[in-house]
């Protein structure tokens, strides 16, 4: 057991999944624990067993990140608490289905909850890491970030508008102490895939799809390697390497007085 106090991190989505193993894991690192998600009755006992097994302090914030008013209690805490020193964006959740066959309010409902409210906390968050010359953002995004085909595209959508904030992130807070990760997983063994319409990750082929324990620690593992994006299912990271080269120098060629010679009408 870890007797060793650091920061207190802040962790959405915590009572079940990714989340939970966040706890445990950050926990045993030595951290404090402000645990937030919807049902009480499963966050309380997460962070019981996580108080038992490591001693660490452990409070519960039940909260629906998709309503206003539980999104401001916790953005209040990400301000007033200058112990936290780490905030995991975990809280969202995906869709399956096509366009035509998604419910538009569901959606509506995901873009609430994986793009405003994931916002609002690194908002909250980011101002007092950078007065405290430290903090660390982790914001847990998905593959279909850059694979925009893979899943449901409002999905898809609004994880690549994570994966693009945490980039944004990196370039504007690096310098002021504050380091910010995104994690791309793929398929994991977690609820989500109830929640999502598949029936559950069981109907998936076994090759595709990884532990929740695994992915979170291969996600610490790249956190600690200095990565501002982990994708623990990609085999080779010279492809997100080469892919992230090519979309910078790209970016340098994107700002000129004179249309590209391929859309010139022709004579």
């Amino acid at each position: 057991m870890d007797t060793t106090t650091q920061g207190k991190v802040l962790i959405t989505g915590a009572s079940s999944g990714i989340g939970a193993i966040y706890a445990d894991r950050l926990a045993r690192r030595g951290h404090d624990l402000i645990l937030v998600a919807r049902n009480e009755e499963r966050l309380s006992a997460v962070a019981q067993r996580i108080r038992d097994t490591t001693g660490r302090g452990v409070s519960i914030v039940a909260a629906d990140l998709g309503k206003q008013a539980d999104l401001a209690r916790v953005e209040a805490i990400l301000r007033a608490d200058e112990h936290i020193d780490t905030l995991v964006n975990n809280a969202g959740f995906g869709a399956v289905a096509p366009l035509l066959e998604a419910d538009v309010d569901r959606m509506a409902q995901m873009i609430d909850l994986n793009v405003t409210a994931l916002t609002r906390l690194v908002y909250a968050a980011a101002p007092g890491f950078v007065r405290r010359g430290r903090g660390s953002i982790i914001n847990i995004a998905s593959i279909v970030a850059i694979g925009p085909e893979i899943l449901n595209g409002v999905y898809g959508a609004t994880k690549a508008y994570v994966l693009a904030l945490t980039q944004s992130l990196q370039h504007e807070l690096s310098d002021q102490g504050v380091r910010v990760q995104a994690v791309l997983p793929g398929a994991t063994a977690t609820e989500f895939w109830h929640v999502a319409g598949t029936g559950g990750h069981e109907n998936l082929p076994a090759e595709w799809v990884m532990r929740a324990d695994d992915m979170v620690d291969a996600a610490l593992a790249g956190f600690d390697q200095g990565e501002v994006v982990t994708i623990p299912p990609l085999q080779d990271g010279a492809e997100w390497a080469a892919y992230e080269a090519a979309r910078r120098a790209m970016s340098g060629h994107l700002s000129h007085a004179t249309p590209a010679a391929r859309y010139l009408r022709q004579a």
